[in-house]
């Protein structure tokens, strides 16, 4: 099967973030896809220019300095785009209940700015990158998130059978993100402890970097337009995380009489101590994939003349809207394992060094669980 990616230009905003940087790489490397350009734009000047110059000796990568929030600067990058990839966001929790307005000015309007843009601009597809924290959000960060998926959904019932296919996927926790638990935890192992818990009954979705990258791209491929595609992801407490990581890190570090503790301090602000895949509003316009559940639009009167197929179609049947509380948690061995299989027990400094260059794995290799499996 072509991918609809091929000899197609492709912009990538928030280019210099975790997911951002190793789209683009995934994209350049891969034969898979045989991109003819992907452009990249972030508003961080210092992590852009590094961000080029790994990726000085192909042609087909040029970065860019622009703001989501700047929409006519984003209608100057997306001049004979094919295909926007929509990463940028502000992310975390905490700081965004702590700067509400600048959250909706970039989750919100920065979604409007890119809709608005590649819609005048005639861009083929644009695809979203959202949360799980947009189901049932408590927070700031994910109503912004929720409120993006909504825009999206709703610029496809405008288009009267013109213009972008615009659709959404929803992440669950990236392991090895920026600002994610891993680096915390293991910065707290090396200097001897405590490792610090929010809560001892926390439980989160997890998914690796490459099977993040690997939604976004199957959901260009796939999209119709409206749809918001997860991944099946396992589920871990965060407390076995953290005990994972405690049994690999001081194998060598510390003697075998430290102990490190975990120390539990209390929820943060907006935080919740369970996700959810879908809501159960959801659960009644979904359909389940081999690897992935789409939630379908909710007023299908509006989008009548879209067809919405897919391959490796399971069931237009979803019951469960998959609370990671009442799910099975990975065990504590099984962890330690993804944890190496997928590097995560590397100095946090080294993971971010390596993200941005080529390196010598094939895009589209993802070392994701499927938690069905």
């Amino acid at each position: 099967m072509t991918s609809v990616l091929k000899n197609k230009r492709v912009l990538v905003t928030g280019a210099c973030g975790t997911v951002g940087s190793e789209l683009i790489r995934q994209l350049l490397v891969s034969k898979q896809y045989s991109v003819q350009e992907v452009i990249g734009i972030d508003n961080n000047e210092s992590e852009l220019f590094f961000l080029d110059q790994a990726w000085l000796a192909d042609p087909r990568a040029r970065f860019f300095v622009a703001d989501i929030r700047d929409r006519q600067e984003l209608c100057r990058r997306m001049d004979g785009v094919d295909i926007v990839f929509h990463v940028a966001a502000y992310k975390h929790v905490v700081l965004c209940e702590r700067s509400p307005n600048e959250a909706v000015q970039t989750n919100i309007g920065g979604v409007q700015n890119v809709i608005a843009a590649a819609t005048q601009m005639g861009v083929e597809r644009v695809i979203f990158t959202s949360s799980d924290k947009a189901v049932n959000p408590t927070n700031v960060m994910g109503t912004s998130k929720l409120m993006g998926e909504r825009l999206m959904t709703a610029a496809n019932s405008s288009k009267r059978g013109e213009g972008p296919i615009f659709a959404s996927t929803r992440f669950g926790n990236v392991l090895g993100s920026n600002g994610s638990v891993v680096p915390i935890f293991h910065n707290q192992i090396l200097k001897g402890g405590p490792v610090t818990l929010t809560d001892k009954e926390m439980s989160r979705f997890i998914m690796s970097i490459e099977s993040a990258v690997k939604l976004v791209i199957d959901s260009a491929e796939l999209a119709r337009g409206g749809e918001v595609f997860i991944t099946k992801m396992p589920v871990i407490a965060i407390k076995d995380l953290a005990k994972a990581m405690i049994n690999q890190l001081t194998k060598k570090s510390h003697p075998k009489d430290k102990k490190i503790e975990i120390v539990e301090i209390g929820s943060k602000p907006g935080e919740k101590l369970y996700e959810e895949l879908m809501s159960d509003e959801e659960t009644r316009r979904s359909l389940e994939l081999h690897d992935y559940f789409v939630v379908l639009p909710a007023f299908r009167g509006i989008y009548h003349d879209i067809e919405y197929s897919y391959p490796n179609h399971v069931s237009d049947c979803v019951t469960d809207p998959y609370v990671s509380k009442k799910q099975e948690f990975w065990s504590v061995d099984r962890i330690e394992g993804y944890l190496i299989e997928n590097g995560l027990l590397k100095a946090p400094s080294s993971i971010a060094d390596q993200r941005y260059w080529p390196g010598d794995k094939e895009a589209g290799q993802t070392n994701g669980i499927n938690p069905k499996a």
